[in-house]
């Protein structure tokens, strides 16, 4: 079980696997209000920062699951660099489905609702693992503003125009599924920026180390057109947050 191996390339020197800078994620964890003994479920954990910074900074409890084995391996690491190994774990498997024996304080799911094929769905899955007073956190895209062309959303590599709302459709959206947004952190161009143009060096990087591998060409011709495709698509139209919801 793994992600495509293109990802576990191109985000190998990630700690954060979306397009948040470390301030963003400690602003997240602040405007929660976490409190020391907060269980915290992630799924789609990526390489476990969150869960490793809110342990050490917020002094939460946290599960975390993903299906990259690199990723997994990079967050155990993490924790332990933290010293807070003893607070968080990380299993890798599919979050898909997956349900905490014991409820939690903030069920999570940043950037990877297409483990219960979309929002509507990773939301009802993280809501089985809730208590009473909980908060679901959803990271996802929407439009800065709508793109005028199929072409254009294709080329924010979505599949359609269709995919993501634009802010205030997406807020409304999680109203109209009985939630309170109750908090919100927002990508910026900066975040974006430190997300996507990291995974140039990385690929170059990967390029000098790795010159006979079969996979060299896919490589070479994602880092050849992504600078200019970043560029002119998502960093044009494509944001990202995560919401901090509550059921009314």
């Amino acid at each position: 079980m793994d992600i495509p191996r293109i990802f576990n390339i191109t985000e190998s020197a990630h700690r954060i696997h979306d397009p948040f800078t470390p301030e963003k994620l400690s602003t997240l964890g602040a405007a929660l209000r976490l409190e020391t003994g907060t269980r915290v479920l992630d799924l789609g954990s990526g390489s476990g920062e969150m869960l490793c910074t809110w342990a050490r900074d917020y002094g939460v409890i946290g599960t975390g699951i993903d299906m990259s084995q690199l990723f997994t391996e990079q967050a155990g690491l993490r924790a332990e660099e933290l010293g807070v190994a003893d607070r968080v774990k990380f299993i890798h498997g599919d979050a898909a489905g997956f349900v905490s024996d014991e409820k939690v304080g903030v069920a999570a799911c940043l950037g990877a609702t297409w483990i219960a094929a979309g929002v509507v769905g990773t939301i009802e899955l993280l809501a089985q693992s809730l208590r009473s007073g909980g908060i679901i956190l959803i990271g996802e895209p929407y439009w800065r503003r709508s793109p005028p062309t199929e072409a254009v959303a294709k080329g924010c590599l979505a599949g359609a125009i269709s995919d993501f709302l634009l802010l205030p459709e997406l807020l409304a959206s999680f109203r109209h599924l009985g939630y309170d947004v109750v908090e919100m952190v927002l990508a910026d161009h900066d975040s974006w920026d430190r997300y996507e143009a990291a995974k140039w060096l990385t690929m170059r990087r990967w390029l000098e180390a790795n010159p006979d591998d079969e996979f060299t060409k896919d490589v070479r011709a994602k880092l050849t057109s992504e600078p200019e495709r970043y560029a002119a698509y998502t960093r044009e139209y494509l944001g990202w947050g995560a919401f901090a919801l509550m059921p009314r």
